[in-house]
């Protein structure tokens, strides 16, 4: 007589056991310890409790230590594959307008969306600096997943590392992204040429001015909040009255200036900005006066400079004013001939100088 359990039987004790395993998964410690990076129990708990809780999904839920994709799906997207790395080191993790968790997840969807691809899949490694308290990883970690949700994107994988107290900074993220870029999209810095025109999608400055302000070494009251945003949905719109986009990039560290200089140098052109025409609010003017800094080298999260030739100018500011992320587009300049590799601001009392790349850091740990 054979008395080994039918398969419903064993499916309905697995699940039981799934079950026990589930509800004993939780993390008991206010505080990271060194535990929590052993590869034992507590890191078993750490990771299902807070990580794999939050970030549920088909493929994360398969714990393997990879995540691996149908490759006709993700081909259905398009015929090239987008991947970028990103790390993130953003004192103080929480500011008007975000924290780390968003910035992570919207930072490197946005990497993906300026090469014109959709982002599809993100990784999320973390580092843990022993002493953290739990329920700050625990909101950055549930703010990744809202940000994940709000840009339709899945995480499906990542590591938790520990460092000793001292060794590090509370919490630093490192995300990994993949997209797929549409057939025929061919973005490139390369591409441009004289009679373009350069537009960016909103106010400048905004999250350099947040985070100087969050840090708490300036008595200063404003509202301003980081810009901190995803960007795809916004490229896709552009895409489809301009298919014929010549550069697009996300002005994070270094700014607007520092953005344009790369594109000059990379199609030896020249390019011409006009200063009435650039957005950036009264109170990112005002502290940029008080501090010495120049809003044109602040970081961004949520902004991007675009490429595209003349006729589109008009077309494309329309669609993108007509975005929640580019309601406050403007075209603020064009690309000449000379001189190559140079970028010129025609400031408001009409004379010309040369905005140059950035040397030094005007804000360290802003992203």
């Amino acid at each position: 007589m054979d008395f080994s359990p039918s398969t419903s039987a064993q499916n309905s004790l697995f699940e039981k056991l799934e079950k026990i395993r589930r509800r004993q998964s939780k993390v008991r410690d206010t505080h990271i310890t060194l535990a929590h990076g052993s590869g034992g129990k507590a890191m078993h708990d750490l990771i299902d409790d807070i990580f794999v809780k939050s970030f549920n999904n088909p493929i994360l839920s398969q714990l393997e230590d990879q995540a691996s994709f149908n490759l006709a799906s993700l081909m259905q997207h398009g015929d090239r594959l987008a991947f970028t790395t990103d790390s993130y080191v953003v004192d103080p993790l929480f500011f008007p307008g975000g924290d780390i968790g968003e910035l992570a997840v919207n930072g490197t969807v946005n990497d993906l969306a300026v090469s014109g691809a959709k982002p599809l899949y993100l990784t999320c490694s973390v580092i843990l600096e022993e002493g953290l308290a739990v329920e700050t990883l625990r909101s950055v970690v549930a703010s990744m997943q809202v940000a994940a949700n709000q840009a339709g994107i899945q995480i499906v994988t990542g590591d938790t590392k520990v460092v000793h107290r001292g060794a590090a900074d509370k919490l630093f993220i490192n995300t990994a992204g993949i997209g797929i870029i549409p057939k025929g999209v061919e973005i490139s810095a390369h591409k441009i040429q004289p009679g373009d025109a350069i537009i960016v999608n909103g106010d400048l400055g905004n999250h350099g001015t947040a985070i100087l302000i969050a840090r708490g070494e300036l008595a200063l009251d404003t509202d301003i909040e980081s810009d901190c945003q995803p960007l795809h949905g916004l490229v896709e719109n552009i895409l489809k009255v301009c298919p014929e986009v010549h550069a697009m990039r996300d002005a994070t560290r270094g700014g607007l200036a520092t953005v344009l200089n790369e594109f000059a140098l990379s199609s030896n052109v020249g390019i011409r900005l006009y200063e009435e025409s650039i957005p950036v609010r009264e109170e990112v003017k005002g502290v940029c006066e008080i501090l010495g800094l120049d809003p044109l080298y602040l970081a961004n999260e949520g902004k991007l400079v675009l490429v595209v030739p003349g006729k589109y100018a008009e077309a494309v500011l329309s669609t993108m004013k007509s975005h929640p992320a580019g309601k406050d587009a403007e075209i603020i300049g064009e690309v000449i001939t000379t001189p190559p590799g140079v970028v010129l601001l025609k400031t408001v009392f009409n004379a010309e100088r040369i905005v140059d790349m950035l040397v030094g850091d005007q804000l360290p740990r802003i992203c």
